[in-house]
């Protein structure tokens, strides 16, 4: 299973695309930023990334160089921007762009372009080791690649796609209160509406469904006035 990183500030088109490519049997994941994408490059190395050129912290050109210069031709790169003109693409190309697509190309056209690339790439036995996962905290240990959460007595909770996001910007800041509003935007879908009390229904299923099938309680605070933290 290939792993995709989707960059790229638009909400709703980030999270389209991740759960379409998802679905299509990849292991994707979304950034919002050039800060939070090479954050993301820092814990894992992905085998594709989907990227805009327009972000709200840099110009995808320079993050493109980026991404070249540490993964080399392991890490596919697939530009995905509203800039059409023809200087844009030969842009997008020098700065070693395996495909340029403009943002009015459909989901499929964009997953098969994709495919497209991942079958020109090197084995991956060539490519760097991804790093550890971070998202351990306490003995609790999440697996985003298998939605899994094992708990400190080894038993593991299957997950839904929701409780892993939450889980992960929880275990990527322990012991830190993670605000209310951080958290609806990490998890809301331009598909649903997403407010105050559906954070608190998400948070009460994953801890009904840790101790059930664990006996473990989840240690997922309330912060008053802030929103939650984990506190392993």
């Amino acid at each position: 299973m290939h792993d995709i990183l989707v960059v790229d500030d638009d909400d709703g088109l980030r999270f389209d695309l991740v759960d379409y490519l998802t679905i299509k049997g990849f292991r994707a994941t979304g950034a919002g930023s050039a800060a939070a994408c090479r954050q993301t490059l820092d814990r894992t190395a992905p085998d594709l990334v989907v990227l805009d050129v327009q972000l709200p912290d840099g110009h995808g050109f320079a993050l493109a160089r980026e991404i070249q210069s540490r993964f080399g031709a392991g890490c596919g790169l697939v530009m995905l921007t509203g800039l059409a003109a023809p200087d844009d693409r030969v842009g997008g190309l020098e700065v070693g762009a395996d495909a340029y697509l403009v943002k009015n190309a459909t989901l499929r056209e964009i997953e098969a372009t994709v495919r497209s690339v991942l079958r020109r790439l090197p084995a991956p036995a060539n490519r760097p080791e991804a790093a550890p996962t971070p998202f351990e905290v306490g003995g609790w240990r999440l697996s985003r690649s298998e939605w899994t959460l094992e708990c400190p007595n080894m038993v593991p909770i299957t997950l839904t796609s929701t409780e892993v996001a939450l889980l992960e910007v929880m275990l990527a800041n322990p012991g830190k209160a993670c605000s209310r509003a951080d958290l609806i935007a990490t998890l809301k879908r331009p598909s649903m509406r997403f407010n105050e009390r559906n954070l608190d229904e998400v948070v009460r299923r994953l801890r009904r469904k840790v101790e059930q099938g664990s006996g473990m309680t989840l240690p997922i605070r309330v912060a008053y006035g802030v929103g939650y933290s984990f506190t392993g």
